[in-house]
């Protein structure tokens, strides 16, 4: 059968295009190696689907609840071409062969794709893996180094080492570029997110050669944000809409109306993460020197940290020189509680663990900051923003600057991914499959909107709504919002990576009583498939390939790299009880990643003949690809096109259900496959391009996998 299918595969004749499923499903196995990987509706072999108790589902299995597990199953189906929710394929951009923003929007922002980019690094399976690479040196490429002057419509000279706003090939905006951004200080807190994301992949790959290439980079950035360190206190003092969420952050207004300088509690916060993460690169390289230097940094910076929290133990948004604290609930002037600062430390693991239980506390205590299930920025109103001191309300304060719309009490999906980071840290997790759950209303509705508007009602966006400038018919699909299924799976294991180990903190929701997670965790060359026999938080038993070894710590578990094998199934049974929780929120189970089949269904059509051409030639590169070394990440790229064609088959016949928020109507079903197509579309159309530059300038490996693809040809 397989030989009969590779045959037509590479034939002119079109009579196999009925059978693209299982062309895609032969593709992904025999030509990337990718055995794991299923398409929607499959059950893995050996396992009860239907059985009680039970959910059997295309990236995970496990026993319990079913909806939470559902929840975690669809939340891995983002990272995959799937018919059922949006898929990092909608996010590719071809001409650049990296990922954009999305929805129109040309570029790629620290602030938006932070979330999604710390929590998905361990879970990226190839191409993705390399694409966030590639899309994250769009601000390397670009670092300011006190000559590159930025973007034509923002030129600015930035100082050595700054990253900044927005980037695109060649081209990089270097302070917040929405606002009066000619008084605005360089984007300190972006360029020490970037620190961190950077570090993120570097433990995570562990690759030595890259090290080489990004460390001095990032060293640069550091000692960048250095240069505003006041060695009085050792907190970083700096001025309007230089946070990371910006420009919701507005200095310090002066006597003659100007804006000035304060101690932002954010940068603290993103600095010392990254700190923390250099620290451990440069054990992992073995230079003392640098790792000394920068234990100096992260001790001196982690000592400062108590300046900046209010008398209930949470973090403020800024301090000012003279003392006055802005973010305090309850005072008369900056009374609010900030919601970025707080989330990213407890997140980041910055704040110990009783401060990171005082901030939920206060959060939680505090409904107005989550009205609608999502994490406010800040609750109630700024009164300290440069277009509003002084005010909640009123002249300066209309359309998108009015609390509840953009940077001013607004929801953005990156925060709220590194929001459910902070639940899962503190075994919060019905606030996971509130927060979770509604945002796969919105995914399955096609409206990954960003920001959110009213505060998260979102009832009429104030930037995608129908008749707005970023419209679009097929829905809207941003990358901020990838960050919310990206930390349902991270949080569930707390993934830590260190110099020489990984360190392991299982978080399985109490609801769940045994969780296997089918997809694999990137560790250096290593791939760990762990599963979870889960009765409470503390570890009591671990296997590794069916071998038990010795639990050193109740609370966590470190894995040694050089003691792992290259592949290891990790087995961990908890103790200890959960607490009760009662469920508050039914999960939207249309349209479904894995369904029950129908013997009354009638089976998807042939793609339309205008994409068959592109399938074709795609599967014939697949099978040149098969036995060629190292060109692992192109056929990975390969089986992801052909699966997008596929989801965009199967898409045409799936039943999207009315809508949850925003009505599904015949229309819109209609654009959501549209946009499938284009997508897939996109992805051959970006190979081709990958393609045409190698053949020109590429090197020997790049010039012989071009002329393989030429051979491709019909």
């Amino acid at each position: 059968m397989m030989m009969k299918m590779l045959e037509l595969m590479t034939s002119k004749s079109t009579d196999w295009l009925p059978n693209i499923r299982m062309v895609a499903w032969i593709t992904a196995t025999l030509v990337a190696g990718h055995g794991d990987r299923t398409l929607a509706g499959e059950q893995p072999a050996g396992v009860p689907g239907d059985a009680p108790g039970r959910y059997a589902g295309r990236f995970c299995t496990g026993a319990g609840d079913e909806e939470f597990l559902r929840l975690i199953d669809e939340s891995f189906a983002f990272f995959h071409p799937n018919p059922a929710v949006p898929n990092l394929t909608m996010l590719y951009k071809p001409g650049w062969d990296t990922f954009s923003e999305g929805n129109g929007w040309q570029g790629w922002w620290i602030q938006n794709s932070y979330g999604f980019s710390y929590a998905a690094t361990p879970l990226l399976q190839d191409p993705w893996f390399s694409m966030l690479q590639r899309s994250w040196d769009l601000f390397w490429d670009n670092q300011g180094d006190g000559k590159r002057i930025g973007r034509p419509d923002f030129p600015l000279v930035a100082p050595d080492g700054c990253l900044g706003d927005c980037a695109a090939p060649g081209s990089i905006v270097y302070k917040q570029g929405d606002g009066d951004w000619k008084t605005h200080d360089w984007f300190y807190e972006a360029t020490a997110a970037g620190v961190v994301m950077q570090a993120e992949i570097l433990l995570t790959s562990r690759d030595r050669k890259a090290l080489t290439d990004y460390l001095p980079k990032m060293a640069r950035a550091c000692d960048f944000i250095e240069k505003t360190r006041d060695p009085k206190n050792n907190l970083f003092l700096v001025g309007p809409a230089c946070n990371l969420l910006a420009p919701s952050y507005g200095g310090v207004k002066q006597p003659d109306g100007s804006f000035g300088k304060g101690y932002l509690a954010g940068l603290s916060i993103n600095y010392l993460a990254a700190l923390d993460r250099m620290v451990e690169l440069y054990k992992f390289v073995g230079d003392k020197e640098q790792r000394a230097e920068y234990e100096r940094r992260q001790k001196i910076t982690r000592e400062s940290l108590p300046q900046l929290l209010a008398p209930a133990g949470y973090f403020v948004k800024s301090l000012e020189p003279g003392g006055v604290k802005h973010g305090v609930l309850g005072q008369p002037q900056y009374g609010y509680l900030e919601g970025v600062a707080n989330a990213d430390a407890v997140a980041l693991r910055v704040a110990d663990d009783l401060t990171s239980n005082r901030i939920y506390q206060q959060i939680a205590a505090l409904p107005a900051i989550r009205p609608f299930d999502f994490l406010l920025t800040n609750a109630p109103g700024l009164d300290d923003t440069y277009w509003s001191w002084g005010q909640t309300a009123g002249p300066g304060l209309e359309g998108i600057h009015q609390f509840g719309e953009w940077v001013n009490g607004g929801v953005w999906g990156t925060v709220e991914g590194r929001a459910i980071l902070m639940y899962y840290r503190l075994g919060k997790f019905e606030d996971i499959r509130r927060s979770a759950t509604r945002a796969m209303k919105w995914a399955k509705d096609f409206q990954m909107d960003a920001p959110w508007s009213q505060r998260g009602e979102n009832t009429a966006n104030s930037w995608f709504g129908e008749g707005k400038w970023l419209y679009k018919p097929g829905g809207s699909v941003m990358i901020d919002n990838f960050a919310i299924p990206a930390a349902t799976i991270r949080g569930l294991f707390d993934y830590d990576y260190r110099a020489d180990r990984l360190i392991l903190r299982p978080r399985v929701p109490g609801s769940i009583t045994q969780y296997t997670q089918q997809q694999p965790v990137r560790f250096g060359e290593k791939r760990l498939y762990l599963s979870c026999r889960n009765g409470g938080p503390k570890i009591a038993a671990v296997t590794i390939n069916g071998e038990a070894i010795k639990v050193t710590s109740p609370d966590e578990l470190a894995l040694m790299y050089d003691a792992l094998p290259a592949e290891a199934k990790i087995e961990i049974t908890t103790e200890g009880g959960w607490p009760k929780e009662s469920p508050t929120a039914a999960y939207p189970v249309v349209p479904a990643l894995v369904a029950k089949d129908d013997p009354a269904a009638a089976p998807p059509a042939a793609l339309p003949e205008s994409l068959q051409g592109p399938v074709a030639v795609l599967t014939a590169m697949g099978k040149l690809l098969a036995a060629e070394p190292g060109a692992s990440d192109e056929r990975a790229f390969v089986t992801a096109a052909l699966e997008a064609f596929e989801a965009r088959r199967l898409r045409a016949a799936t039943d999207p259900g009315p809508g949850y928020y925003h009505a599904i109507t015949p229309q819109r079903k209609a654009d959501v496959t549209t946009f499938f197509e284009e997508t897939a579309l996109g992805m051959y159309e970006g190979f081709v391009a990958r393609m045409g530059r190698w053949a020109a300038r590429g090197d020997a490996r790049q010039q012989r996998l071009a002329a393989l693809f030429a051979e491709a040809q019909p």
